[in-house]
């Protein structure tokens, strides 16, 4: 009996030995495979000879496009509209008359402080030679001059009222829709019409506050309008004195030529302002870069293998990213499959 069981005994050894045996051959088969397979199955990926090259640090930006002159036409005096002396959306010139408001009860009231204005000065007149003959006290010779005054002042406030009933174009312009009609009465809160000059037009955009010492004025801006592919420059003239604090944005304001009528006042721009040009640059494309959490790397192909460098990464574009140190000109970059590249993994260059 002690001998059956011994012979189980030593059976159980010895499969529990070749099993094991067996385990640890396939796993150095396995290893042994896997590593013949990275040497000899090396991972295809795309790569860029860095260069050079002149970098422009430019923002994208909304704007958005104003008249270089507005104002809406408005009568300062009250009546009926007598006459209307423009066309709904024509060109205007400055001083031209508008439209006429009927002046009849003005020009009555002129002729009537006219006649007292020459009584006065008669009355004045005649006052100043009693004076010089001692006829008339002093103080009688001050009130008829004071009349004489009042009379002058009177008819001149009238004049200036009836000034007032021709309205004019205060600049050359664009004339809109007109809101009334002849025979209106008219009143200082009603709006005529709008005119406008957009012979040049302003382009109003705003910047974060982190660029602002890096605007000048002069600079030229680029402009793109939905619906046109002409692009449009603009040169900056004016910026704003203060940082908005709700926004923390610097407010900037461009001037454009807007000789085919093509920029409407209102409408939204693409704004490009180019900050600064740096020349032999070195930009790579975003999807080398791989962020970590001790910044950033990229992988260069060196003799067959990737490598791994830390990079400085600085402005962005949409398709390219500025480095400032760790790649060098001539570096082989690596720009497919970084995901999965490790410092030393077998790379193969695609043609």
């Amino acid at each position: 009996m002690k001998i059956k069981n011994l012979v189980y005994a030593l059976l159980i050894i010895g499969l529990g030995s070749f099993v094991t045996y067996r385990i640890l051959e396939n796993k150095k088969k396995s290893e042994k495979s896997k590593g013949t397979s990275d040497k000899t199955n090396p991972i295809v990926v795309n790569v860029i000879v860095i260069k050079p090259q002149i970098f422009e640090n430019n923002l994208s930006l909304s704007g958005s496009i104003e008249a270089n002159e507005q104002v809406e036409i408005r009568s300062e005096v009250s009546g009926i509209v007598e006459s209307i002396n423009f066309k709904e959306g024509s060109n205007v010139n400055k001083g031209q008359l508008l439209f006429k408001v009927n002046d009849a009860e003005l020009r009555a009231q002129l002729s009537q402080t006219t006649t007292q204005e020459k009584l006065a000065a008669e009355n004045e007149r005649r006052a100043s030679l009693l004076l010089q003959k001692e006829a008339i006290s002093q103080e009688e010779y001050d009130i008829s001059r004071a009349e004489y005054a009042s009379a002058k002042a009177q008819s001149q406030l009238i004049k200036a009222q009836i000034a007032k009933t021709s309205v004019r174009a205060p600049f050359s312009g664009k004339i809109g829709l007109r809101s009334i009609s002849s025979g209106t009465y008219i009143t200082p809160t009603i709006l005529v019409a709008k005119l406008v000059n957009i012979e040049k037009v302003k382009i109003s955009f705003s910047i974060p506050e982190k660029y602002a010492a890096q605007v000048k004025m002069g600079s030229v801006i680029d402009i793109n309008v939905s619906g046109s592919t002409k692009k449009y420059t603009a040169k900056i003239y004016a910026i704003e004195p203060e940082v908005e604090i709700t926004t923390r944005t610097l407010k900037i304001r461009a001037i454009a030529d807007n000789v085919d009528g093509k920029l409407f006042p209102g409408t939204f721009a693409d704004v490009k302002l180019s900050l600064s040009t740096i020349k032999d640059a070195i930009v790579v494309p975003t999807e080398a870069i791989v962020p970590i959490q001790e910044g950033k790397k990229v992988f260069i192909s060196n003799m067959g293998k990737a490598k791994e460098i830390m990079v400085e990464a600085t402005t962005r574009t949409d398709a390219s990213i500025l480095i400032l140190s760790g790649l060098k000109a001539g570096d082989t970059l690596i720009t497919s499959g970084v995901m999965s590249l490790k410092n030393g993994t077998p790379v193969k260059v695609k043609l």
